[in-house]
């Protein structure tokens, strides 16, 4: 569908009617599949807020996460490029200083630049150049993964441990950082990375009788993972209100998407879930909210996690001097309704295995240390491997990887020294049932040609090659 495009309108922040340019808000939650919303169609989850936000903002009907697990996407967001480009090929794994981020780009362009809530792409650790800090975030509460009630996390640098919802706890700090920040002469960018309705969903709503057992009575598995998304929404919801309060939500860019695939298969959107390239994966809710540049709309053209990095730098008027290869577009002219055709989007997982990481062992350990006076327990984990450019040999293309050329799905899986490809159309076959491949031969080699000449550009800037020495 066409998005209109609107006049700006008149009672703009001082520091937007002097640059033009908006505040710009990011809000990921971890694990949200694309049907466990109201506005997708779940029949019983309450997301009040992401519905208004679906009424009044653009949708994206077609918004893929860049990877099924979360750290990939997070440096996905961060750089504009496919995850392995940047060294996290999997959930752990620390993105490279080497990387221009969107908080640099940003902040060169004068944003003042906050993270919060979860990281899980490098160092938390003080003047880690894999920290958010490093990153380029002028101000941080952030932590590492699997973070809930209590959790530990670190502000700029120094560790605390908060009490509370972590979800919340990192809404209170967007917060703080936009109210703060709003009557100054800068604008804003604002990254809130929830870590619901990730494991071990202990969080509960808030102001809700009963919370406890929240949607105990229902057909599902996992309560608890109703019970954060229902949580995050009304963190939204706050956020939505803050920006309304404060006088800046007319030019602030709110835009909210999932770090990835859901937890539950019959809601996710496509086939599988969470950890599969396949659409239960990949797909997830996304919702735009720019109330003086855009009326509310769906958009079915695809996009993903990959198309921020370049749109917001666009958006910012940023000069990033020496950008490498992206892998995303900007989205302005999708957004206008000029383009309905966009570039073939790659995905690629089971390369290489993921790191565990916890926050409440990580960085307790570092709290309790400098504490008590003792050397820091995990120096390795301020840089960990983003010194190491491997290369790779002839099973180097490994794993699952798609080839996505709308509406055609090309996947090629490669274990040891078998591959296997799948074709799939998306608009007759959205659950991905009917492999193609044998009826469209010619279509899956020039496909799989794309795809492995794609493959073969994401190893060679894994190994380094995209960096200016």
């Amino acid at each position: 569908m066409v998005v209109l495009c609107l006049p700006l309108v008149c009672c703009l922040s001082l520091q937007a009617q002097s640059s033009g340019r908006p505040h710009i808000v990011l809000v990921m939650a971890d694990d949200h599949g694309y049907g466990d919303t109201g506005f997708t169609g779940h029949p019983f989850v309450q997301t009040p807020h992401l519905d208004a936000m679906s009424e009044a903002g653009v949708v994206f009907n077609r918004f893929y996460a860049s990877a099924p697990v979360c750290s990939p996407t997070r440096a996905s967001v961060m750089t504009g490029r496919h995850p392995f480009r940047t060294n996290v090929p999997n959930h752990g794994h620390y993105m490279r200083p080497d990387e221009t981020t969107i908080a640099e780009a940003l902040g060169d362009a004068g944003y003042v630049t906050g993270h919060f809530g979860k990281w899980h792409i490098g160092s938390v650790q003080p003047d880690s150049p894999t920290s958010p800090g490093g990153a380029g975030f002028d101000e941080w509460l952030s932590g590492l993964n699997f973070f809930d009630n209590d959790p530990y996390l670190s502000r700029n640098g120094n560790y605390e441990h908060l009490q509370g919802p972590g979800s919340v706890i990192s809404m209170d700090a967007t917060i703080e950082f936009l109210t703060k920040h709003h009557g100054g002469d800068r604008p804003m960018f604002s990254v809130t990375w929830f870590p619901s309705p990730h494991d071990p969903q202990q969080e509960l709503p808030q102001g809700i009788p009963d919370a406890a057992t929240l949607y105990n009575d229902q057909p599902t598995k996992k309560p608890g993972y109703f019970r954060e998304i229902t949580l995050l929404d009304q963190q939204l919801g706050r956020l939505r209100k803050t920006l309304r309060d404060l006088g800046i939500a007319d030019n602030t860019l709110l835009f909210y998407c999932s770090d990835n695939g859901g937890l539950i298969v019959e809601s996710s959107g496509g086939r599988n879930k969470k950890g599969s390239i396949y659409e239960g994966g990949l797909r997830v809710p996304a919702i735009l909210e720019w109330p003086a540049r855009y009326r509310p709309q769906t958009i079915e053209t695809p996009a993903f996690a990959a198309d921020l990095y370049p749109t917001l730098v666009a958006i910012a008027g940023a000069n990033v001097a020496h950008q490498p290869k992206l892998d995303g577009i900007d989205l302005a002219d999708v957004l206008s309704g000029k383009q309905t055709v966009r570039p073939p989007m790659g995905f690629w997982h089971g390369h290489t295995q993921g790191q565990g990481t916890y926050s409440d062992r990580i960085i307790r350990a570092l709290l309790e240390a400098k504490q008590a006076g003792l050397p820091n327990p995990f120096p390795e984990r301020i840089l960990k491997n983003v010194e190491e450019f491997p290369t790779f040999g002839k099973d180097g293309m490994r794993g699952h990887a798609a080839w996505n050329a709308w509406p055609w799905k090309l996947h090629r899986i490669q274990n040891g020294d078998r591959v296997k490809f799948e074709l799939y159309n998306l608009v007759d076959d959205p659950m991905e049932q009917t492999d193609l491949s044998q009826s469209e031969q010619l279509r899956v080699a020039e496909m799989k040609a794309d795809l492995e000449a794609w493959q073969r550009s994401v190893l060679d800037s894994w190994s380094g090659k995209d960096y200016v020495k």
